[in-house]
């Protein structure tokens, strides 16, 4: 059995690593051990702490005397796990404060126990002043760097403070229903049987909404194949691209699979379906996913932007071109990426966007139609790329407006391509454009 001290310690080296390696907190806690209540424990403290490090890290400024550059970077880490039990939970003030010091001797650094004890005592004092001072900073009220800020008030004027607060809002549990098994309303009636509650969606005839996130086991009939999780907002790629009876299609950033299984589960009758992914690794996870729920898709290796290493000459009906980006939409599932993306990140991500559009292009037969799909939240990413890719190609025309009306997606009317903000219809941030070759 894991200490409640040991739990602290091991949250506050996964959230160093994070914080000063650059390493993905959802790789860092992939395996970890310990009962489901300690695994619980441990993930609510890493992802907590992490998701609200940009106001620790400003509460612990004032806190502390000693500048957070002289701090050891897992005593510095542990003393934001520590404000974040107090400032961001219902754990008990005197179990915070007493877990957090222990932790610190759990890290082999017994002489960090009395700073770690001053620090957090002085923060039950001086909660109200603290929160105050916190608050009168966009940045570190919303716990979200500066340059994302600005840039996201620029793209999302009327929006960007709803968009800000649902990054920090616990993220729902989205189910898709593989209706070649069974219908949406049969097992949303299973769910009730199990003792589980959910909603279903607006716009995603598959989608349910779980009042509340349990472990896939839980599911009825998931090993089977009977259900998937993915956010609604995803589940509108194959809705949107709507292959057709023989259609050849290609999923051009297939990894992990989530589109490429709906686009099957929703059109049985493709001629055939290209599972393409740079990353060898992460097709085992497409492959993965197509074995439990009994569908067929030839798996490649290969990159979007670089076709003549891998394209047969035969052209697709549909391509599905999800590509690689800051992942900004999804902020509150990732939280670190707050901390990991950069301002200068976004130019060179678009520029690879830019790249792969442009190669895949030439793949889509005449009359076919290719579906741009992006998660981040900012213009440079989606609208711009489309934007200027349709200011070069005088064969593409952008009909995402009527995608939408026919698929029962969110209206797109006013604007290039179709733009869905974090927690709209509580869907995560996305962004699709559905573009039609002409001639």
């Amino acid at each position: 059995m894991t200490s409640p001290a040991e739990i602290r310690a091991r949250a506050a080296r996964i959230v160093s690593q994070v914080s000063v390696q650059g390493k993905s907190l959802d790789a860092l806690l992939a395996n970890t051990s310990g009962s489901p209540q300690e695994r619980g424990l441990l993930r609510s403290l890493a992802y907590g702490t992490i998701r609200w490090q940009i106001r620790l890290e400003a509460a612990l400024e004032r806190l502390s005397a000693r500048p957070q550059h002289e701090l050891d970077p897992e005593i510095r880490a542990l003393l934001l796990v520590g404000l974040f039990q107090l400032m961001h939970t219902d754990i008990a003030s005197h179990a915070a404060v007493a877990e957090t010091v222990e932790a610190a001797r759990a890290l082999n650094q017994p002489r960090a126990a009395g700073l770690v004890n001053a620090v957090l005592r002085r923060c039950q004092r001086e909660s109200s002043q603290l929160a105050t001072q916190l608050d009168s900073d966009i940045s570190s009220r919303t716990a979200h760097p500066q340059w994302f800020i600005e840039t996201l008030q620029q793209d999302w004027p009327e929006s960007y403070a709803a968009i800000l607060d649902a990054n920090n809002a616990h993220p729902p549990m989205w189910l898709r229903v593989n209706t070649r098994r069974v219908s949406t309303g049969d097992y949303l009636q299973q769910l009730r049987v199990a003792g589980l509650n959910a909603q279903r969606c607006d716009y995603a005839s598959e989608a349910l909404r779980l009042d509340t996130p349990v472990d896939v086991r839980a599911l009825p009939g998931f090993d089977d194949g009977d259900v998937s999780v993915q956010d609604a907002a995803a589940q509108l790629a194959a809705h949107l691209l709507a292959p057709r009876r023989g259609d050849r299609v290609l999923d051009a950033c297939a990894a992990p699979g989530g589109k490429t299984c709906h686009l099957l589960e929703l059109q049985p009758d493709i001629a055939e379906l290209l599972a393409l992914d740079v990353s060898a690794e992460r097709l085992r996870k497409v492959q993965e996913n197509l074995d439990r729920l009994h569908l067929t898709a030839s798996v490649q290796t290969g990159d979007a932007a670089e076709p003549e290493t891998w394209w047969d000459g035969r052209r697709f009906q549909r391509i599905l071109l999800d590509v690689p980006c800051s992942a900004t939409g999804v902020i509150r599932r990732h939280p670190d990426i707050k901390l990991l993306r950069r301002r200068t990140d976004i130019a060179d991500l678009a520029r690879r966007q830019a790249q792969m559009l442009r190669r895949i292009w030439p793949l889509l037969a005449n009359g076919g139609a290719l579906l741009y799909s992006s998660c981040s939240a900012l213009r440079a990413e989606t609208r711009d790329v489309v934007a200027n890719f349709l200011a070069e190609e005088s064969a593409a025309a952008d009909v995402t407006v009527d995608a939408c009306r026919n698929a029962g997606a969110p209206s797109a009317a006013g604007t290039v391509g179709l733009a869905i903000r974090a927690g709209e219809a509580q869907m995560d941030g996305f962004y699709y454009a559905y573009l039609l070759k002409t001639d």
